[in-house]
């Protein structure tokens, strides 16, 4: 069973930086892209960054230059390091992986920037 756990959102002010964390596992991870999505309130979700087994990545027009998303394959971890966060960034910021032709989502961490 295919489970995605993320960790380390929070409250933080413009311009500050934060780390999440994915923890997976019931897959062969490095095998696996990964991927962090993010929904704001009354907007539809969106990607933000992905990584391929081969380590490549992509990211959102949006994000580009701010974050940084990376694996460990040892610990099964995508991270997603944000910096020079803003308002826009405010959301629900969720982990997701495609196995055998679905798509597996975590519960999600809440991402809030305020000052």
């Amino acid at each position: 069973q295919v489970h995605l756990v993320e960790s380390g959102g929070g409250l933080v002010q413009p311009g500050g930086s934060l780390r999440l964390s994915c923890a997976a596992s019931g897959i062969n991870f490095r095998l696996h892209p990964m991927a962090w999505y993010r929904q704001a309130p009354g907007k539809q979700r969106e990607l933000v960054a992905s990584i391929n087994s081969d380590h490549s990545t992509d990211y959102a027009n949006s994000v580009k230059g701010r974050f940084t998303i990376s694996r460990d394959n040892v610990y099964n971890r995508v991270y997603l390091q944000m910096n020079n966060l803003s308002a826009g960034d405010t959301a629900v910021y969720v982990c997701n992986t495609r196995y055998r032709a679905r798509d597996f989502w975590g519960r999600g961490t809440q991402v809030s920037v305020s000052s």
